[in-house]
């Protein structure tokens, strides 16, 4: 009968073949080119389109079996009707012809071509086939389940399960890459809030505590002027007490509520215990995720680190971890007189309790956070030892010169980063 056939006929059920095959070929691409991400959201807004598609690729399977299945009957259909024409119009030297002629059409026209198209417009593509693909789905659905029945059992045999989901979760490295290539459609300030707090998880309680020898506590023995005294000029919110050293802990005195007291000329040491909260305590290394659910669970703001033998290392505060989140907040975003000194040469004189972090966050630096959370201790720990004032060395790009030590430890340092030495003229 195609024998018979006009060639112009032929010609043109030959183009309606390539047409579908162009169509099959850029729906698999396109609908396993969506971002499931933005499918789901587009979904949950009712968009026609993405709710095909979805239910679509619920079964990845049943969905590859269709459009194979269709790809592969107009590709061998079409074949067989350009060899008809080749053979029409060359003889028995067409079927060569024809064969060589229809796999450069398919390969630019039904395959590259709409492929590039779809991979890089998926949504555009995909949405209007799955309004063919969904009923095409449930017209072919016998032999295309009877198709899968035989894939999936030699899928079986690798141990392959179809019915696996292909919409597995996406773990915090995978979050944090997505968050990074965002570009322009999230503010660098709000992405770089929302990488902090994946990394609070890679952090503990020790890396951002304020440590032991720099927590302001109020002793209850001392005399009461001088607690007056500490109350009145104290520049925090909270204060551990305790009873002649650090280790008798108390609790935690909200000094507002001090304060208050004493405005009203009712402070006294008995209404002074009265206000004061049972201490709460952090065990060291506890992720700072963690420890913010905790802080939101006891409804706490400020606790105090331990470590496995009940010793006080350090104050941990919700602010500290805020801090983590979104950076400075506060007026004295740093205390630079107090830890950070510029030098006129670009050096920076820097005193040995300095928390390592925070340098690296005012200075932009890269200092190792790895290990010792100071100064002093990253220089112990390069050094194996105590070194004397003029002793210098290179830890990574920054040229540290030990300037003062003090009773076992290092006081004042001299930190100059070499790529801002190379920069100098």
């Amino acid at each position: 009968m195609l024998e018979t056939t006009s060639l112009s006929l032929l010609f043109l059920v030959l183009f309606i073949l390539l047409l579908l095959s162009a169509f099959f070929s850029s729906s698999e691409t396109a609908l396993m080119s969506l971002n499931r991400y933005r499918l789901r959201h587009l979904e949950s807004e009712g968009h026609a389109g993405a709710t095909r598609a979805s239910q679509l690729l619920e079964r990845p399977d049943r969905l590859i079996g269709l459009i194979l299945l269709g790809n592969n009957f107009v590709n061998i259909f079409a074949s067989a009707i350009a060899t008809i024409i080749g053979v029409k119009l060359y003889g028995e030297n067409g079927v060569l012809i024809a064969g060589s002629v229809l796999t450069l059409i398919v390969l630019l026209f039904a395959e590259v071509t709409p492929k590039t198209l779809a991979a890089l417009h998926p949504e555009r593509v995909a949405f209007p086939a799955s309004f063919i693909l969904k009923p095409l789905l449930f017209i072919l659905y016998p032999l295309v389940w009877f198709i899968n029945i035989i894939t999936n059992r030699l899928l079986g045999f690798l141990g392959v399960s179809p019915e696996e989901s292909s919409n597995a979760a996406i773990n915090t490295e995978e979050l944090r890459i997505a968050l990074m290539e965002v570009g322009s459609l999230i503010p660098n300030r709000h992405k770089k809030m929302l990488v902090s707090i994946l990394d609070l998880e890679k952090m503990t309680v020790n890396d951002v505590m304020v440590p032991r020898n720099e927590v302001e506590g109020l002793d209850i023995n001392a005399a009461f002027p001088e607690i007056i005294k500490q109350l009145s000029y104290c520049s925090n919110t909270r204060l551990p007490v305790y009873t002649d050293s650090m280790d008798n802990i108390i609790g935690i005195l909200h000094v507002r509520k001090a304060l208050h007291l004493l405005a009203e000329n009712n402070l006294t040491k008995e209404t002074l215990n009265g206000i004061i909260k049972q201490g709460y305590f952090v065990p060291e290394n506890t992720p700072l995720n963690t420890q913010l659910i905790q802080f939101q669970r006891h409804r706490r703001r400020t606790g105090l680190v331990v470590d496995e033998y009940g010793d006080i290392l350090g104050l941990i505060t919700l602010e500290d971890i805020f801090r983590e989140i979104v950076g400075e907040f506060t007026a004295d975003l740093i205390d630079e007189d107090k830890d950070i000194h510029p030098q006129e040469d670009g050096s920076y004189l820097i005193n040995g309790s300095a928390n390592i972090r925070e340098i690296n966050r005012n200075n932009h630096w890269n200092l190792p956070t790895d290990g010792p959370k100071t100064i002093n201790g990253l220089i112990l720990e390069f050094l194996e030892s105590i070194p004397d004032p003029g002793v210098s060395l290179r830890i990574e790009n920054y040229v540290i010169e030990v300037i003062q030590t003090s009773n076992n430890t290092i006081k004042t340092v001299r930190i100059k980063s070499v790529e801002s030495q190379m920069e100098t003229p």
